[in-house]
């Protein structure tokens, strides 16, 4: 099979969900072309997944579909912006027709999901390499921005209904046999890392509301640290009212607060909000079906300052994801 027949037979579709005012031209050109509605900015985000880098070469490929699009959409959701379309970058070492077809299937059903249209793209034969740009559109004036945190503003991670965050770690953490869970939690872990669920309906709930925001990919206390730079603010964390699912609860302290305040890869949302916006907050969360959870508070002083839930110092000797580093 040639690559412009493997193109065709995978990723070219005759009919999508998207309303087809946003994509004037897809595949099949030079150049796609792409018109925001009246008043809108683009929002463009571009994210590459290498294997055994940001995925695991046991990984699923319907579930690894999905993920690679997840963390593009994600990007969207901590600005506010609606999904529009995407283009796909694949370096696929062979082609496995029962891998591609699955890939698809989980890359189109996340697609479909958000109304979001594969535009173009390139593939090319090299190790396994998945590189999205996704293009969104929102209200300039609305934009959730990093810099936009203000004193006295609340610190909210969003997260399922009766769950928390840091179980995409703990999984990695398992495989790593730095921690161990029963075969079903196990499963439970290793979907929130492999299959995340970007907040796109959230983070456009947040429009008017939000002051600041950013998805969680590297890290709760990195990814706070790049809204805190970039706002010219510092914060305290109660770190532990940052919530966690039952799975990390049986964890000791120390694996706990290592999930949830350096684990990455859970694509939840982290934001600010003025203490005035507490019941609009809430709101928007519930019409999302979801739950956030204040987790600390924004201060004129530089730096991160930790307490546990009894207002005695936590030692913040954590680390976020770092591509150079890690």
């Amino acid at each position: 099979m040639g690559e412009f027949d493997f193109i065709t037979r995978y990723f070219q579709r005759t009919t999508t969900p998207t309303d087809p005012t946003h994509v004037q031209l897809g595949i099949g050109d030079d150049c796609a072309l792409l018109a925001p509605s009246p008043g809108m900015s683009l929002a463009i985000s571009t994210d590459m997944l290498l294997e055994s880098r940001h995925f695991l070469p046991t990984i699923a490929p319907q579930r690894l579909g999905h993920k690679s699009l997840a963390v593009n959409l994600s990007d969207l959701a901590a600005m506010g912006a609606k999904p529009l379309a995407f283009t796909l970058s694949l370096a696929l070492p062979r082609i496995d027709p029962a891998w591609c077809e699955d890939f698809a299937k989980g890359l189109f059903a996340l697609a479909d999901e958000h109304q979001c249209t594969l535009i173009g793209g390139d593939t090319t034969a090299g190790p396994l390499c998945i590189s999205i740009t996704v293009f969104g559109e929102i209200p300039h004036h609305l934009a959730l921005r990093r810099s936009g945190a203000q004193a006295g503003d609340d610190i909210y991670v969003s997260h399922p209904i009766q769950s928390g965050i840091g179980d995409a770690r703990l999984a990695l953490e398992t495989l790593r046999s730095q921690a161990h869970q029963s075969a079903d939690a196990f499963e439970q872990t290793l979907q929130r890392m492999e299959q995340p669920t970007p907040r796109v309906a959230l983070g456009m709930a947040l429009r008017n509301i939000a002051t600041s925001a950013i998805d969680l990919s590297d890290g709760l206390l990195g990814d706070l640290g790049h809204i805190l730079k970039a706002s010219r603010m510092g914060a305290s964390i109660e770190v532990d009212s940052v919530p966690r699912s039952h799975a990390l609860h049986n964890q000791p302290v120390a694996i706990q607060r290592l999930c949830t305040l350096s684990g990455g890869d859970d694509y939840e949302l982290i934001f600010t909000a003025p203490i005035a916006r507490r019941a609009q907050v809430l709101t928007a969360a519930h019409h999302c079906q979801l739950a956030v959870t204040p987790i600390g508070r924004i201060e004129m002083q530089p730096g991160v300052r930790l307490y546990d839930a009894r207002g005695n110092h936590v030692s913040n000797s954590y680390h976020s994801f770092d591509h150079f580093k890690n």
